[in-house]
């Protein structure tokens, strides 16, 4: 890692500052956040929060990848995120975050028959998608297959069946979450329930979007999208590393489907936006128009890989960063997309950072990073969220996750990119 950030801070002579924080970002992850098991599995810790999430911790561990491609030994540690990945997946398909160790350990005990290794059992599609893409991205960028064990592909065919019953969640899901003398975004409706939803239109239902909040509407666009990306991908290696032609043909009718159902039902004509992505939709033609930080967003479209129709991305987009976005906010110190997870006001360095990744324009980048610098605080690493008029105004003081898509803007502006 050091040969690494000297070469980086040559390359950076121009902007010392930028490179900093990047230094601040990319070390914190890995000296304070990672804990390599016994077993060979890593456990990647959140930051403030001592549970293992799916999602954060493939997307902490993402920029790590290039330096992977040049280092066996960080090959092997991203190879044991993985792994770890999965191994909770088989523990449970529908827990979205987990301890260290079988400790009973939890943010609420919201079920007394909950797996003791289970921090949070809400449901998150993206949850599912997350280690897939860190497992395909490993492969692609370094040629590593050891991520690829027994956990792996039991796993792979936990996700089918969850996605393939979520497709069918009035009638076929058993999946309830309750949680006592909560917020109401903090529980799911119905008995648990959820949100109603128009079953077997090709959709997969989710309780919960990425920021851990409830769905209001079940059929949640940004992880439908990002579930006929990493279709796209299991697809692949289906066929190059594994030659595993009826997993391939499973990947195939999923991606087909669901992305068919996105373009059909999770798009909207509006009339000062033109045809534009929905986050939300029941599949009654109910729609929720806004965008959240948190990734899958439909900020983060192009991010993820997703095969949006040109116009209507570009329209969303748009929306996104405008005030007709219910979560975009302007103010003195910033401008950028929060969250109904944080007050009002409080704009995300995570949307920032993805404003900056989907940005075609390298100055834009660089104006994103300095205003990224500018808003920490003084504190020199990212937050969750900071309020647009006094960034000293701030939720959680270490979120390994804001840091890491610094870290990965960063990279993008200096001319690192991944082959996915």
């Amino acid at each position: 890692m050091k040969h690494f950030i000297e070469k980086l801070r040559q390359q950076a002579a121009d902007c010392p500052e930028l490179m900093q924080v990047f230094e601040n970002c990319y070390t914190n992850t890995i000296h304070k956040a990672v804990q390599k098991k016994e077993d060979g599995t890593v456990h990647v810790i959140t930051g403030d929060i001592p549970a293992m999430r799916l999602r954060d911790s493939a997307a902490q561990i993402r920029p790590y990848l290039f330096l992977a491609k040049e280092d066996e030994e960080m090959r092997e540690l991203i190879a044991g995120v993985v792994r770890r990945q999965f191994q909770f997946i088989c523990i449970d398909e529908y827990a979205n975050a987990f301890n260290e160790s079988p400790n009973g350990a939890c943010w609420e005990k919201d079920d007394p028959n909950q797996d003791p290794w289970v921090w949070e059992r809400k449901f998150e599609v993206d949850s599912l998608c997350y280690p897939v893409q860190l497992a395909y991205l490993l492969w692609k960028n370094t040629g590593c297959e050891s991520q690829f064990d027994e956990n792996f592909f039991k796993g792979i065919e936990k996700i089918f069946q969850v996605f393939q019953t979520e497709q069918f969640h009035e009638e076929k899901s058993d999946y309830r979450f309750q949680r006592k003398n909560a917020w109401f975004r903090d529980t799911l409706s119905r008995e648990g329930k959820g949100a109603l939803v128009k079953s077997g239109i090709g959709l997969i239902w989710s309780g919960f979007r990425p920021s851990d909040d409830a769905c209001t509407y079940g059929y949640l666009i940004p992880s439908n999208m990002f579930v006929v990306v990493i279709m796209g991908y299991l697809e692949e290696m289906a066929r190059e590393v594994f030659h595993d032609e009826q997993l391939e043909q499973e990947a195939g009718r999923l991606k087909k489907q669901v992305r068919e159902a996105v373009e059909k039902e999770g798009k909207i004509d509006t009339e000062e936006f033109g045809t534009m992505y929905a986050y939300e939709t029941d599949g009654h033609g109910m729609y929720q128009l806004m965008d959240d930080a948190n990734v899958p967003s439909l900020l983060a479209m192009e991010y993820l890989g997703y095969p949006a129709e040109p116009q209507a991305a570009e329209n969303t987009r748009r929306f996104i960063l405008n005030d007709a976005n219910p979560f975009y906010y302007k103010g003195i110190k910033a401008a950028g997309v929060g969250s109904a997870h944080t007050p009002t006001g409080y704009i995300w360095h995570i949307a920032m950072a993805m404003q900056g990744l989907t940005s075609k324009s390298r100055e834009e980048k660089r104006k994103i990073l300095e205003k990224m610098v500018s808003t920490t605080g003084g504190k020199g690493v990212m937050h969750e969220g900071f309020f647009c008029d006094d960034d000293t105004r701030y939720t959680r003081e270490w979120f390994s996750w804001a840091n890491a898509m610094y870290a990965e803007l960063f990279l993008d502006y200096m001319g690192y990119r991944l082959e996915r």
